[in-house]
């Protein structure tokens, strides 16, 4: 072979080798959340970190790994046997089952608007720092899904679809705890739920009944609910402050919830509080689902307060066990509050397995 011969052959193996990196080379798609017109009128942005973009395939990944047991010890548990999309994400027992029989003491939180959670404080106690943090713990929990992610990460890297999957969503086949956990966070960041009767209703799109419209405003009203304080208003569609307080479940504390993160004993029985959407699909109710009906939750603020040497300011009226609702007011408080639910949420096939 002539020297002319040679150099003609190592130009076309390096043509060879550059076309195959480029075929290897993905580009994922950029995606934005479909943000609800309320949310655009009432909202800042959502939380979205800058170094876990939204894209078309992390959302997907994370969709498949969401609705997966391979994630779990023995493959039969995923993160959607605890977050059912038919009960927004959370399940309908006080307690959820982990794969070895045990069941812990607090109840499944439900998944949606989490990308407006702007302390970025998330669990009933505020443990976790972001989505990405909260969707690491499951796995070697010992009383969820009790495995390890030496073993998860094996498990997904000698699966037949998954590495070309990581690849196609970050740029590498090589999976870790790290990029499953980033899309597992993509994709419960487009869980949104912003089309229940009440977000018509502020919309002009419908109109509320006799009863929901005065159990809004016993909501609204310090002498009678007082419910706006940490659940907000019409001008927050969230309907929760995603903050803590101790609202007067017990007088002793079993579980000192966000006391037990910060070691304060001032936050001693202090919880987040969880939004109000989606009550019809979310029971039972409260941290350690106490509350197995919306009656239960009502009775509760009216006469059922505990003092407490934490419990909040907000609660003022626990020397007198509560708000003291009359019957009609207890009743249209609730037709308001289930007028808060999203049935589109629920059925929403974006968010089905």
């Amino acid at each position: 072979m002539t020297q002319k011969s040679i150099y003609i052959f190592l130009f076309l193996l390096l043509l060879v080798g550059c076309s195959s990196k480029e075929e290897d080379m993905y580009t994922p798609v950029s995606a934005t959340l479909k943000i609800p017109e309320l949310f655009q009128q009432k909202l800042i942005a959502p939380v979205i970190p800058t170094n876990n973009p939204l894209t078309e395939e992390g959302i997907t990944l994370g969709k498949k790994l969401f609705f997966d047991p391979i994630l779990s010890k023995d493959n039969t548990q995923s993160c959607a046997s605890c977050h059912d999309p038919k009960n927004a994400f959370t399940d309908d027992t006080q307690f959820s089952e982990g794969v070895d029989g045990k069941f812990g003491t607090r109840n499944s939180m439900p998944l949606f608007n989490l990308a407006w959670n702007f302390d970025e404080r998330f669990m009933w106690d505020g443990k976790e720092l972001s989505i990405e943090r909260q969707a690491f713990s499951p796995v070697r929990n010992p009383i969820e899904m009790h495995s390890t992610w030496k073993n998860v990460a094996e498990k997904l890297q000698q699966h037949t679809e998954y590495p070309t999957l990581f690849q196609q969503a970050f740029g590498t086949s090589k999976v870790d705890s790290t990029l499953v956990t980033k899309a597992i966070a993509q994709f419960e960041r487009t869980l949104i739920s912003g089309n229940s009767k009440f977000d018509q209703y502020l919309l002009g799109k419908t109109e509320l009944t006799p009863e929901e419209q005065n159990g809004f405003n016993v909501f609204m009203d310090e002498a009678r609910g007082d419910c706006f304080h940490c659940h907000g208003s019409d001008n927050n569609p969230l309907w929760t402050d995603n903050k803590f307080h101790n609202n007067g479940l017990d007088e002793a504390f079993i579980d000192l919830g966000l006391g037990n993160v910060t070691g304060d004993p001032n936050d001693n029985g202090k919880f987040k509080t969880p939004s109000l959407r989606n009550l019809k699909f979310t029971a039972p109710y409260m941290h350690d689902g106490r509350f197995a009906t919306l009656e239960d939750v009502i009775n509760h603020y009216s006469e059922g307060l505990k003092q407490s040497s934490t419990i909040d300011p907000l609660m003022k009226k626990v020397s007198q066990g509560g708000v003291q609702l009359s019957n009609k007011d207890k009743a249209d408080l609730k037709a308001f509050l289930l007028s808060l639910s999203d049935t589109n949420f629920v059925n929403n096939p974006n968010f089905q397995q």
